[in-house]
């Protein structure tokens, strides 16, 4: 026994011996394991970029009340351009907003959000070489959030845009914005996720990242690694308002295709169903007969809508689009909006837990930047817009027209107009339609002061109105 243990310890002392010195080589000849992974180097990207990156900064009319800084609205999207103003209706306020943009091309036209200019009486880009330019609106639309300005100036540097198609999660990228108004601000991160539908933004595929971002980086591009622009930001994930890990941008392919029927005055047109839909969980889709909770559940179908005219039904799950798998009810929207307006798309629809092929022809949901008596802003100075049965039956109206847009120094500035107001009625008359509020304002006598019914933020006023003396398109 003795001999044994004996024995076994000069075996043990010979190990240690031996794994000591192996380890002592070890540190003498080095790792003999591979390099470790490099980080990506941003500085070239922000030296050659930022030059395109702008600050932008926005006036609007005096209100009686607006956010004090760090108050914000308690939903968790955010739009987030940074917003300055005071509380006190007396003496009135011009607030104040800050936010960011990109060159998108070297005459003047710049690329920002649709937010971040909304309701601006006056509009100062802040180049990267100290000089201030006002900008002109040339025009924006709500449902991306892009927008496009222009500034009087000729070879600026412009950024070069990408393929966001081609994006993977994964990927690094790269945002440069003015957070808070600090200009020239990097910020870096991952691609999370790819094609992300959020609950207010049905009409957008999303790029999520974890790039910081907080207010006043709306706006702002973002970079991939060959300095490419491939998105423009725009809303962040927040309980508190700042950056927590969350942040969604417009996908340029998408924002490009917007900013240039913006730029030539095209109508932008999105297709419609006219259903209203709900995701399904594995409860309901027993409910149903179905194997597994995939697709969108119709839960109302709009009246006379193109749905209605194909004979979908409430009840009726829509797992296939034009040949396109939908996995979750917020993956069509922006499909069926992507579609040709009057094309015939079949869909492959499960009703009583058998499948169906229904053929419906898409309908238009309605142009965005439809300017009363002229193709810019016309003489009233506004650009109205149809309201969709769905949305009138949220913002709680039985008729009228949408303001995109108010011109300032035109009428309807003067008469307190603002975006997002609800146009309810025209000289004593109800307007339900585009159409009819500039047939209503065409007959209206030149010179004349006339009433318009206006709701905002769920209160109804009346504001006075002057008929401009010719009214020429």
């Amino acid at each position: 026994m003795t001999t044994h243990v004996l024995s076994r310890r000069v075996v043990d002392g010979g190990e240690i011996l031996s794994l000591f010195l192996f380890g002592l080589l070890l540190l003498l000849s080095g790792p003999l394991t591979a390099a470790p992974v490099q980080m990506p180097d941003f500085e070239q990207l922000v030296e050659s970029q930022s030059s395109a990156v702008v600050n932008i900064q926005t006036r609007r009319a005096p209100v009686a009340q607006s956010p004090e800084v760090g108050q914000l609205p308690p939903e968790l999207l955010r739009r987030f351009h940074n917003f300055q103003g005071q509380r006190r209706p007396a003496p009135p306020a011009t607030p104040q907003g800050l936010g960011s943009g990109v060159i998108a091309s070297a005459d003047g036209y710049i690329m920002t959000n649709a937010h971040v200019v909304d309701g601006a009486t006056e509009i100062i880009v802040h180049l990267d070489d100290q000089r201030e330019l006002p900008a002109t609106l040339v025009g924006s639309d709500r449902h991306t959030d892009i927008a496009v300005l222009k500034v009087e100036a000729d070879n600026l540097p412009a950024a070069t845009f990408g393929n966001s198609d081609q994006l993977r999660v994964g990927q690094w990228v790269l945002a440069i914005g003015a957070p808070f108004g600090l200009e020239q601000t990097a910020t870096q991160g991952i691609v999370s996720a790819v094609s992300r539908s959020l609950p207010n933004d049905s009409y957008v595929p999303f790029i999520q990242t974890d790039v910081a971002l907080n207010p006043g980086n709306s706006g702002g591009p973002l970079f991939n690694l060959d300095g490419e622009v491939i998105g423009i930001n725009s809303q962040i994930f927040s309980g508190t308002g700042g950056y927590m890990g969350l942040s969604f941008a417009v996908p340029i392919n998408l924002a490009s295709n917007i900013a240039e029927k913006l730029k030539s005055g095209v109508a932008i047109e999105r297709g419609w169903l006219g259903i209203s839909i709900q995701d399904m969980n594995q409860t309901l889709a027993e409910s149903f007969g179905l194997a597994s909770p995939a697709g969108a559940l119709i839960s109302a179908i709009t009246p006379n809508s193109p749905a209605a005219r194909a004979k979908l039904q409430a009840g009726d799950v829509i797992v296939k689009f034009g040949g396109q798998p939908i996995g979750r009810s917020a993956e069509l929207p922006p499909i069926v909006a992507a579609t040709a307006v009057n094309s015939e798309t079949q869909l492959t629809v499960l009703r009583a837990g058998k499948s169906r092929i229904i053929k419906v022809k898409v309908g238009l949901l309605g142009p965005d930047a439809v300017a009363v008596n002229s193709p810019q802003t016309g003489p009233l100075g506004v650009v109205v817009s149809d309201i969709t049965p769905e949305d009138r039956a949220k913002i709680g109206v039985e008729n009228g027209v949408r303001v995109d847009k108010v011109e300032p120094g035109k009428p309807a500035a003067v008469a307190g107009l603002q975006a997002h107001d609800i146009i309810v009625a025209f000289n004593h008359h109800p307007v339900d339609n585009v159409a009819e509020l500039a047939e209503i304002s065409q007959k209206s006598k030149p010179g004349s002061t006339v009433p318009i019914l206006v709701q905002r933020r769920q209160q109804v006023q009346f504001l006075a109105l002057k008929v401009p003396e010719k009214q020429t398109g």
